[in-house]
């Protein structure tokens, strides 16, 4: 499964997704394997086709992990990324990630954004006059006045994600007209893109219960290219369709269906024609599958997704010792997991990743583990001077023994598997650990979002956006969670977070955003485990959808469909 937040992240629960066939042969031809760290970056592989040869109607069908636990995006149990393709189908978008991870203006919402005033820093915004929400209201500055007063921290009875980027603001107003909007900073704020997308209505921010509580079932209000058709909790679905109000483009497709299917049943639903595609993940049993399925193509692009182990450093739990956490990150051999999972899928070497901002290949990019890079015997040795002694087979100290709850999604069999590979680890080294599987749909808002597990393991989908999507992440609040599930931090990291946040020169930036890497790294934070290959299943007439790199924020709803 997948998050990420706010400013742009979002998480998913350890990896894959689903597909259909429309006859024909397989065109994967000789490709025995997925490309690995000779992927380029920035590059989509989405079968792109002009609007002209994409069919009106039909009905795409997508599977996820999980139904939104709410629609509210920005609040805290709103954050897993198939609720955001939902929401984003429904809701404006400011911006539109493109797969190199440039962002434009969506034009379909906004006129124009621009950067008025860097000192003191000002944005201007002017709304397209002819976007209206499902009430028939007009979007305008009330809009952003809204979601900046309930998104900026101030008032703590909004339970939101993230409050990145908006407590920077010193106030919204409006322009010339309701549809002009002018945002001035108190505090220098870089990556103000990731800001007020995808927008939601004056009526959701009027107060912290309807913030918190008013979308958990149902949007109220949407402004988008589809509108719901179909919530059906039981039958575990959602559908959205064309809805008739929409300004812009008319989409291709008619409705997407958005069905929840368990990933041992994701080739199967493919095969028999249930879903269109799949995400392959680092299943290898879901790549072999594709492989061998008629009318279907493997997609491939590099994206911002990667797999790692979250640990819970709250105060009272077993691991609240940094000394610890680190301790038992050495005693993970992450380039054994990563073999394990991706060795039998890619060409090369499985590469694992060292960085929490930054991924393999990206500009920024730079191995600051070292720290806690994998030396069992290190391991052995940290965990000694830390009070945990080895008696018997099991570390002991004070007559409590080192036992680890290692919480995941089931059913979900990479996770099973990188769990019992930590378990075997962990067990080198005198550490027990107890996997506790529990349902996919529980599985963010009654465990990982309130903290209950010792350890877990689930996906980071990252955008564009990077530092600031991860300050939520990394930085440490003690009256507000956001999306740090550990409850762990430093005051050093929350300034540098600060200072990254703040600098406006791309270098400089990139620069104080690894030294806060450094940081995140000794206070055991979370071990990156490996990049996610990228890979798609996908029906072979399926056009202007795939494996999209970073154009994930929005999907391209408006093109794809099917070219037969």
């Amino acid at each position: 499964m997948s998050r990420r937040t706010t400013v742009g992240v979002s998480a998913l629960a350890a990896v894959v997704l689903t597909l259909t066939a429309c006859g024909g042969p397989s065109n994967n031809g000789g490709n025995s394997g997925l490309k690995g760290a000779d992927n380029t970056i920035g590059q989509a592989d989405v079968n792109p086709q002009d609007a002209s040869k994409v069919k009106d109607g039909g009905e795409f069908r997508w599977p996820v992990d999980q139904l939104p636990d709410n629609w509210n995006y920005n609040q805290l149990d709103g954050t897993n990324a198939d609720g955001r393709r939902m929401i984003d189908t429904v809701m404006p978008n400011l911006f539109k990630q493109k797969a190199d991870a440039t962002i434009e203006v969506n034009k379909d919402v906004l006129d124009d954004a621009k950067l008025a005033s860097n000192d003191p820093q000002v944005l201007e915004f002017k709304i397209n006059p002819k976007a209206k929400w499902s009430d028939g209201t007009a979007l305008s500055y009330k809009d952003f006045e809204g979601m900046w007063k309930a998104l900026n921290g101030t008032d703590k009875a909004f339970e939101v994600a993230s409050t990145t980027g908006y407590e920077d603001i010193e106030k919204v107003e409006k322009g010339a007209t309701d549809q002009d909007v002018k945002v001035t900073f108190k505090k220098k704020f870089a990556e103000w893109k990731g800001l007020f997308t995808p927008l939601y209505p004056a009526a959701l921010t009027a107060t912290a219960d309807e913030f918190n509580k008013g979308w958990a079932d149902a949007p109220k209000i949407t402004a988008g290219p589809f509108k719901i058709g179909t919530i059906d909790r039981t039958a575990k679905l959602v559908t959205v369709v064309q809805d008739p109000a929409w300004w812009g483009p008319k989409p291709k497709l008619e409705k997407i269906t958005f069905r929840q299917v368990d990933r041992p049943a994701l080739a199967d639903a493919l095969a028999n024609g249930q879903i269109d595609f799949f995400e392959i993940g680092s299943s290898i049993d879901l790549f072999t599958r594709a492989q061998s399925m008629q009318g279907v193509t493997i997609r491939q692009a590099i994206t911002p997704d990667y797999s790692h182990i979250t640990f819970n450093g709250a105060k009272g739990a077993i691991l609240e010792d940094p000394k610890v956490r680190v301790a038992l990150q050495r005693g993970v051999d992450t380039k054994t997991i990563a073999k394990a999972l991706l060795g039998q899928m890619i060409k090369g070497d499985a590469q694992v990743t060292g960085n929490h901002f930054f991924l393999l290949g990206s500009a920024g990019y730079k191995d600051n583990s070292s720290v806690a890079s994998y030396d069992k015997e290190a391991a052995k040795k940290e965990l000694d001077a830390a009070g945990w002694k080895l008696e018997g087979e099991t570390r002991k100290k004070d007559g409590k023994e080192l036992v680890i709850r290692y919480v995941i999604p089931t059913p979900n069999p990479t996770s099973d598997q990188i769990s019992k590979l930590v378990q075997s680890q962990l067990k080198e080294v005198g550490v027990k650990v107890d996997i506790q599987a529990v349902p996919s749909a529980d599985f963010f808002k009654q465990y990982v979002n309130v903290g209950n597990f010792d350890i877990t393991t689930f996906r980071w989908l990252a955008s564009a956006l990077p530092i600031s999507d991860s300050k939520g992440i990394y930085g440490y609040d003690p009256n507000s969670t956001n999306q740090n599930y550990g409850r762990i931090g430093s005051d050093e990291v929350n300034k540098l977070l600060e200072q990254a946040n703040g600098e406006l020169d791309d270098t400089k930036r990139l620069e104080i955003a690894n030294e806060a890497d450094k940081k995140i790294w000794e206070l055991g934070h979370q071990l990156p485990l490996y990049q996610i290959p990228g890979a798609v299943a996908i029906k072979s007439n399926v056009a202007n959808m795939g494996a999209v790199a970073f154009a994930n924020r929005p999907y391209d709803y408006i093109n794809m469909g099917f070219t037969s």
